[in-house]
C-alpha cells in the first residue's frame, strides 16, 4: 500500500475511477476502512479534493448496501455512475453500473457534476 498512498500528495491522477465498485468495497468506504490498495489510493486522491468515480456492481445494491451508498453520495468530490437493476425478477436487489457511461461521469466529476439521471429504468 506504500506504492499507491503519494496519489493524492503528488496529483498523480486527474480522476480516479474504480470498476467495479463492489458491496464489500463501498461498505469499506462508507465506514472509513482503508485496508485494501485500492481504498488507500481512493483516501489519498480525496485527501486533495480529487474526485473519484463509483461504478457500483453488487447483488445487495437495495438490500443492506443501499445504506452505504446513500452516505456514500453524500461525500464531496465522490460521483457515482449511473446504474440500474441488474435482473429485477431473478435478482430482484441487485444493481449495476452502466458502464458505457463512464466515460461522460468521469468527465463531468473533473468539472465537479454528477451525471444525470444517476438511476436508469430497466436493464442494460
Amino acid at each position: 500500500m506504500p506504492e499507491v498512498e503519494p496519489i493524492g500528495p503528488k496529483h498523480l491522477l486527474d480522476v480516479m475511477l474504480i470498476a467495479p465498485c463492489t458491496g464489500n468495497t463501498m461498505g469499506k468506504m462508507a465506514a472509513g476502512i482503508v485496508d485494501t490498495p485500492v481504498l488507500m489510493a481512493a483516501k489519498s486522491h480525496l485527501r486533495n479534493a480529487g474526485p473519484v468515480v463509483l461504478a457500483i456492481s453488487t447483488n445487495d445494491g437495495l438490500g443492506g448496501s443501499a445504506r452505504n451508498i446513500g452516505a456514500l453520495m453524500d461525500k464531496k468530490h465522490l460521483y457515482m455512475d449511473p446504474y440500474t437493476q441488474d435482473d429485477p425478477v431473478k435478482k430482484p436487489n441487485s444493481l449495476v453500473a452502466r458502464m458505457e457511461l463512464i466515460p461522460q461521469t468521469c468527465a463531468l466529476a473533473l468539472e465537479g457534476k454528477q451525471l444525470q439521471p444517476l438511476l436508469y429504468r430497466g436493464v442494460n
